[in-house]
């Protein structure tokens, strides 16, 4: 018995002697620690993954085993094990292999291996040799489904340039930065724009020299997400990467005008063994453009002749008596044009990007920045058939609309292992204020003694939103099962502040008058929302997915949202994908307590016009339901091909059925043509209101949209170059229902005014039905060269009831640089965006004002031919 036991104590012995321990610290290219990568013993089932250093450690029984490392996006390595290795991941060839945070929450999907369509801009890359520096214009011109126009005279609306993702309105796209969600502006568009009556995301507050890429979900994702994933999901992804990296551009349009100078810094260093701080500063400064066409306006006051002051001639000898005039003022008919076109805009922006390991499993990051934006635009010229305080402005004048605008934000968090979970903790605050001040212009009410400058008040918003989030991924259910659990608090603050007495009294300011005391406005509210989001392989080839969220706002009650998905695998390159949920987007605040009295002309009568909170008594006199969210239904289905590293293919179809959009309605009180309707003034005088028309927000419409998005990329490969090839395409199309939903019964058979066909064009013909961009990009040890053509499918406007419905025809615009590379540090850029200097069609003599505006703001804008020149230095 003795020999026995002693035997067995020596083969245990000899067993536990045979074991050995391999560990080591997995990198990428540039020396950050790889979280996440599979470590396999080769030939074996036995395995671990990295921690959030890159470290790991593995038990194996001979000495001469090799690991084998595997993480999506990287090409698999094998290397013989031993203690204290060094490995560095290399990434895959392919463009089209990133990893992406938004769509899954399954850390180890790419953009192709997602169940819904997902786009990745690398920032990083494509900003070097493209004429645009802004955020929101990039996406423009590299994302088809994605459309943002300039605006011109339309007050807050020219300084924060509205953009839509899908055709749907900018409150219907979530926005989020390093996957954190962002806060909106303060500013409603109220002014028969782009996103009529709806409240955006600040893109271009954000420094694009400051991002490594943006990932585009196009695809419901409220169940995942919360309010406003309608259309889908933006997210902003900050660099981390070090070194430094200095860029200035100049440009100039083919008109002379909208100069712009911009200049970037970005520099980033290690802290400590595997922190970073990634810092970026960024000036831009543009210049004005101006597109105002040579109008046929009466310039001076010739009553006499039976006309309407400002209107154009009507009987014979009026011009010349005029022209008369206006020379002996010393003037020409020019000094009296309009300044339509992009406003003036400097940006001062400073942003950074933290992250810093605290422990080997935890990690503490932070990320934020400010954005100070200057504005000058320009509201309707006032002339002096007008009769506006002669004594002051006896040849009238041009307002001017500033803008002073701040853009704070601030994400802090932890995140670490507790036992095979992953556990991230956020606080992500962040707030947009706007002030206004309108120069060079008078209040009429004062007279002679009237300012021309005034302070006109403004608005401010604020969020803060508190994260807890937690997922696991098993890989031994079936073939791998990722669990995702959250928990989200949010807090929404929203703000009028009041201008100075002259900028509101009686009339106001003209152009722009100010928020009064009267449409001061704090009010708060808060959110609290539950998610759960599953993702099961089921086999190597198929896998489901399937996420729920509860959310319940302080303000309108609670909603409850889901989603499925799917994808299949049909052999080695092809996959469908497809996905099936319901959305929602709460009514921001800025709907529900927006109010303020603009004046308006009217067959040549000043009017008041005023915007009522929901919740006002004329709101309740005239029957105006209480705001509730929007409610969606999306469904997609695609397929995608990956026909080698170097060809992909995704082509993905679509449908989103939203119901109870809101809206901004018409001017209730008159009917079409600005005739009172009796009843309705009648509710006016009875509550003291000194107005003669009436506008809301409420829930009106119902819409469907259906698409298709198609993205092709292939790459021809050489020994030192390459060219790159992509094709992409977006067919969008809107259809609102006939019918109105929650119609007061005073307004029943004034729908035309409630929601005309102005507001309906805007939502349905507005952005073109056909997107599409073509681009070929080579790239040398020296010499790149980048073209694109945009082609901008047609797109109508409705000038209803004083203009007429005028389709605008497709338009190819083409934009070329050509790069150099004197050494590895400096390059430098030179090219243009719209080569040929395309615009829209000029618009018909009906809708332009009297020729004031000869362009509608459509498809690529109004700004014509761009010139640029970039130098780039890197270390």
């Amino acid at each position: 018995m003795k020999k026995i036991i002693t035997l067995v104590l020596f083969l245990s012995f000899g067993i536990v002697s045979a074991q050995h321990d391999f560990s080591g610290k997995v990198v990428d290219a540039e020396k950050h620690p790889l979280p996440g990568v599979n470590v396999v013993v080769k030939g074996t089932d036995k395995g671990t993954t990295t921690d959030f250093d890159g470290l790991f450690s593995i038990e194996v029984a001979d000495e001469n085993s090799v690991l084998k490392f595997s993480m999506v996006g990287f090409e698999t390595q094998e290397i013989s094990g031993g203690k204290d290795i060094l490995v560095t991941m290399i990434p895959k060839s392919s463009v089209l292999s990133e990893v992406v945070l938004v769509g899954s929450r399954n850390p180890r999907r790419t953009k192709l291996e997602t169940p819904v369509p997902v786009d990745v801009v690398t920032v990083s890359d494509v900003k070097l040799e493209i004429p645009q520096t802004t955020i929101n214009d990039m996406l423009t011109y590299l994302v088809p489904s994605f459309n943002s126009n300039r605006q011109s005279a339309s007050d807050g609306t020219e300084h924060i340039d509205p953009a839509s993702l899908r055709g749907l309105g900018p409150d219907q796209t979530l926005v989020l930065v390093n996957g954190k969600r962002r806060h909106t502006t303060s500013l409603v568009n109220n002014q028969q724009t782009v996103g009529h009556g709806s409240v955006g995301t600040d893109l271009s507050a954000i420094p694009s020299s400051a991002v490594e890429r943006i990932e585009v979900l196009r695809d419901g994702a409220s169940a995942q997400y919360g309010s406003d994933a309608i259309a889908g999901v933006i997210n902003i992804v900050l660099k981390k990467t070090v070194g430094l990296e200095a860029s200035a551009t100049y440009g100039v349009t083919s008109e002379g005008d909208g100069e712009t100078i911009n200049v970037n810094l970005n520099y980033g260093t290690e802290i400590g063994n595997d922190g970073v701080l990634n810092l970026s500063a960024e000036f831009n400064d543009r210049k004005s453009t101006n597109r105002s066409g040579h109008h046929d306006l009466i310039i001076y006051d010739q009553s006499e002749w039976d006309n309407w002051f400002a209107y154009p001639f009507a009987n014979d000898g009026a011009k010349e008596i005029d022209d008369q005039l206006i020379a002996e003022a010393g003037l020409t008919r020019d000094d009296f044009n309009f300044h339509v076109g992009d406003a003036a805009i400097k940006n001062a922006q400073f942003f950074y990007n933290l992250s810093l390991p605290t422990s080997e499993n935890g990690e503490f990051y932070s990320s934020g920045g400010i954005n100070i934006r200057k504005g000058t635009g320009y509201g309707f010229r006032r002339l002096p058939s007008e009769w506006h305080v002669l004594e002051i402005f006896p040849n009238g004048f041009q307002p001017e609309l500033k803008s002073d605008i701040l853009d704070l934000s601030l994400i802090t968090g932890y995140k670490t292992m507790v036992g095979e979970w992953y556990f991230d903790i956020s606080n992500t605050a962040g707030g947009n204020s706007f002030d206004y001040g309108v120069n060079n212009t008078v209040n009429d009410a004062l007279g002679a003694d009237s300012p021309t400058s005034f302070d006109a008040g403004g608005h401010a918003f604020f969020q803060n939103t508190m994260n807890l989030d937690v997922s696991k991924y098993n890989e031994e259910i079936l073939n791998g099962l990722n669990t995702a659990l959250g928990a989200e608090f949010r807090y929404e603050k929203y703000a009028i502040g009041a201008g100075e007495y002259g900028s509101y009294y009686e009339d106001g300011a003209n152009s722009f008058p100010g928020f009064s005391p009267d449409n001061e406005v704090s009010e708060s509210r808060t959110s609290v929302a539950a998610y759960a989001d599953l993702e099961l392989n089921v086999s190597e080839s198929f896998m489901v997915g399937a996420a729920g969220r509860f959310e319940n706002f302080s303000d309108f009650g609670s909603t409850l949202n889901g989603k499925l998905s799917s994808r299949l695998k049909l052999g080695d390159m092809f996959a469908l994908r497809g996905s099936v949920s319901t959305g929602f987007r709460a009514p921001s605040l800025h709907q529900k307590y927006f109010n303020n009295i603009t004046s308006d002309i009217v067959d040549g009568v000043m009017v008041n016009n005023g915007t009522f909170r929901n919740d006002s008594n004329v709101a309740n006199q005239l029957g105006i339901n209480e705001l509730k969210e929007e409610t969606s239904v999306n469904m997609s289905i695609g397929l995608t091909a990956n026909i080698s590293d170097n060809f992909n293919v995704t082509l993905d179809a679509y449908n989103i059925d939203i119901d109870d959009r809101i809206i901004y309605t018409g001017s209730l009180g008159n009917d079409v043509w600005g005739d009172p309707e009796e009843n309705i003034q009648a509710i006016f005088e009875s509550l003291g209101l000194n107005v003669q028309a009436a506008r809301f927000f409420t829930n009106a419409v119902n819409t469907s949209t259906q698409g298709i998005d198609l993205v092709a990329n292939y790459k021809w490969e050489f020994e030192n170059s390459k060219i790159d090839f992509s094709l992409l395409y977006n067919y969008n199309e809107t259809e609102v229902d006939d019918k109105l939903n929650n119609i007061p019964a005073d307004f029943i058979g004034q729908e035309d005014v409630y929601f005309g066909a102005q507001e309906k064009s805007l939502i349905e013909t507005n952005f073109p039905k056909n997107k599409a961009i073509f681009t070929i990009d080579y790239s040398g040890d020296k010499l790149g060269v980048m073209l694109r053509n945009t082609y901008w499918g047609e797109v109508t406007r409705d000038g209803s009831p004083w203009g007429v419905s005028q389709k605008h025809d497709g338009k190819i615009v083409t934009d070329l640089s050509a790069s150099y590379k004197f050494t590895d540090q400096l390059s430098f850029v030179l090219g243009a965006s719209n080569l040929f200097d395309v615009y829209p069609d000029e618009q018909v003599y009906e809708n332009s004002y009297f020729k004031v505006f000869p362009y509608a703001p459509v498809q690529m804008g109004t700004t014509g031919a761009y010139y640029f020149g970039r130098i780039t230095f890197k270390l």
